[in-house]
């Protein structure tokens, strides 16, 4: 099992500079919504890190101003009930899921009623763990561009979140000071003698999916709570067995909760759930629903898996209820295809939960994609492979030059990374790179397994 970096959620309304501190703490602009949909890039999670201790930041966000009135109406107020309970959602899911919690409030703008109503929230939910608070909640006052401002952000000590950290997201005032109290509050990694060999098979989706079903029938037993209401599961829940003689983790993004206490539409926000769970896994089950289109979510979701490096298998539930002819799974494929185009190289399975339908090839699957993650490839089976395929289509030129790729070899797996050596780097393009991890896929499938290309300079 994979070891997961720590989750920091950013929590707060809209304009406090959410997208302005997420953008800092990774490094880049990130926060940018592409134009093209299915892309993924909308960028909800980006790795950070500060004096040598890597995390994961996550902007909760899911709060659009804009929804907030109606067509032709002023914005309801900070303080207004339907304001508060959406950013009441995303506070109970930071303080349930995340390691540790920044919530981001505005000196311009001083205590508003929805800053002490999430202060509310994070203060209920807190849990003592060793005699202390879990997650730790870290206050960042925003905007502080002045030494007046700094001073006016003593006014959030009402909160009762402890010492206010004034900070300038824009400039980066104070944000070196709010990271060294940060990374002081975050979980240690585990030792290397504590990690899980067993394989670690995550099951992620949308809400409303089967995911719990699917659990549920893959352990035949009932052992997690099933309910068509979105929100239903709402922690990490391990279950471990042995398939066929290998050790197993199944890790649901689910959490047994009495129905009554289950409040709609707060999956919504729910990323660092999917995101946690696939962090720590080896395989990803992608469940999808046969009776609704596509989505952006899914689409999200499948990023958080590339952009995690982890094997991955589609499995498109509630197949019992699409009316199908001959081409019905073909069709389907095809839209999986074109709106996921980049898992091509991932196998699909379509089942049904209720039913049991084809359930039965799930595992075998994902430990078949397993062991191609953990598959080593001669050196001179992947020379043999670059030879060829330099022969079938030589590099294009850029500027005159040509791209000489020299060596290749696996240098590690999970997943299986090559570094090829070569004369320039910058020569490269991503097409051809593509190209060429094309040609290794059709010497050897790596099926449902991402594959890194590394280009190093040769040394002369």
């Amino acid at each position: 099992m994979s070891k997961p970096r720590p989750i920091v959620a950013l929590v707060g309304r809209p304009n406090v500079g959410k997208s302005t501190l997420f953008n800092r703490l990774a490094g880049e602009r990130l926060a940018v919504v592409d134009e093209v949909p299915g892309t993924t890039r909308d960028r909800l999670v980006a790795e950070s890190e500060w004096n040598g201790v890597a995390f994961d930041v996550v902007d909760t966000g899911g709060i659009d101003p804009g929804s907030i009135a109606a067509p032709g109406k002023r914005p309801l107020s900070v303080g207004s009930a339907p304001f508060v309970a959406e950013i009441r959602r995303q506070a109970q899911i930071a303080v349930q899921d995340a390691d540790a919690v920044l919530f981001l409030v505005d000196v311009e703008s001083g205590v508003t009623p929805a800053d002490r109503e999430v202060a509310e929230i994070l203060r209920r939910h807190q849990r003592r763990q060793n005699g202390r608070p879990f997650p730790p909640i870290l206050l960042a006052v925003n905007k502080c561009d002045t030494l007046a401002r700094f001073a006016e952000a003593a006014q959030f000590y009402e909160l009762g979140l402890g010492d206010p950290h004034p900070i300038s997201a824009m400039h980066g005032t104070g944000v070196g000071d709010l990271l060294d109290a940060l990374v002081a509050t975050l979980p240690p990694a585990p030792p290397e003698d504590e990690e899980d060999q067993a394989v670690a098979i995550a099951i992620v989706g949308k809400p409303n999916v089967g995911k719990s079903s699917l659990l549920n029938r893959l352990l035949g037993e009932e052992r997690a709570i099933v309910s068509p209401i979105p929100g239903t599961t709402r922690d990490a829940v391990d279950t471990h067995l042995t398939y066929d003689g290998v050790p197993v983790t199944l890790i649901d993004t689910a959490g047994i909760r009495r129905r009554g206490r289950i409040e709609r539409g707060v999956e919504k926000y729910s990323v660092l759930r999917s995101l946690r769970a696939i962090r720590r896994a080896d395989v990803a089950l992608l469940v999808l629903d046969a009776t609704t289109p596509l989505s952006a979510q899914d689409a999200h979701i499948a990023g958080f898996v590339l952009e995690a490096w982890k094997s991955v298998v589609v499995v498109v539930n509630k197949w019992d209820a699409v009316e199908k002819d001959t081409y019905t799974m073909q069709g389907y494929i095809a839209e999986i295809r074109q709106k996921l185009h980049f898992l091509d190289y991932v196998p699909v399975l379509f089942v049904s939960a209720k039913t049991g339908q084809r359930v039965h090839k799930i595992l075998p699957t994902a430990l078949q994609v397993h062991d191609a993650r953990v598959t080593r490839l001669p050196t001179s089976f992947i020379n043999r492979v670059l030879r060829a395929a330099l022969d079938r289509h030589p590099p294009p030129s850029k500027g005159g030059r040509l791209l000489k790729i020299y060596f290749g070899a696996q240098v590690s797996v999970s997943p299986p990374t090559f570094v090829l050596q070569v004369n320039d780097p910058q020569l490269a393009h991503f097409s051809y790179l593509r190209y060429l991890e094309n040609r290794l896929r059709e010497a050897h499938p790596f099926p449902g397994t991402p594959i890194k290309i590394i280009l190093r300079k040769k040394n002369a």
